[in-house]
């Protein structure tokens, strides 16, 4: 497995709609790996295509303590949601930067398997809202478009002094 290079706000790619994936091939399959392995380097709960450099609708996470249950969604959607909470988050392509905002606190998710099988789940708390931020970053959108216009105002202050967000080991 490999590492992969994370893509990091502002860039374009964070911002884009991704296009449902349709092979189901061993070369989906090295991705998803690499997509865990460098979720895990990175201490992230889930880790969305785009912000690997692919275009792909997929999407891995695992929010247990111990990493003993890795879920990959390839083609997701959100098919239910029920009462919205305040929770805090944080995004690998934003480092250092989290903030409340409200997410549904139970959804129910349809999607495939790496090998193109449906299936269907429902989650709640940190899952559901794990779901919720990757399934997210599949429709191009950020956390950060979930704040107020206040929170905005001071997230683009904070933007300012942290920009260029790199790589660690670059």
């Amino acid at each position: 497995m490999t590492k992969l290079k994370l893509v990091y706000y502002p860039e374009d790619l964070l911002r884009e709609k991704t296009t449902p994936v349709v092979d189901f091939n061993e070369e989906l399959h090295r991705l998803i790996d690499d997509m865990f392995e460098t979720m895990e380097a990175e201490s992230g709960l889930g880790l969305a295509a785009p912000q690997v450099g692919s275009n792909l609708r997929l999407t891995v996470m695992d929010v247990t303590e111990d990493r003993s249950k890795p879920l990959e969604f390839i083609n997701p959607v959100i098919i239910e949601k029920t009462n919205k909470i305040d929770s805090e988050e944080g995004c690998l392509s934003i480092p250092g930067f989290r903030d409340v905002i409200k997410r549904a606190e139970t959804i129910v998710v349809k999607a495939q398997n790496r090998n193109g099988e449906e299936f269907q789940l429902q989650a709640d708390g940190l899952l559901a809202r794990c779901i919720q931020h990757e399934v997210d970053h599949l429709d191009g959108v950020l956390f950060i478009d979930h704040l107020s216009r206040l929170k905005r105002q001071l997230f683009n202050k904070w933007l300012k002094k942290n920009l260029p967000f790199e790589d660690e080991e670059e």
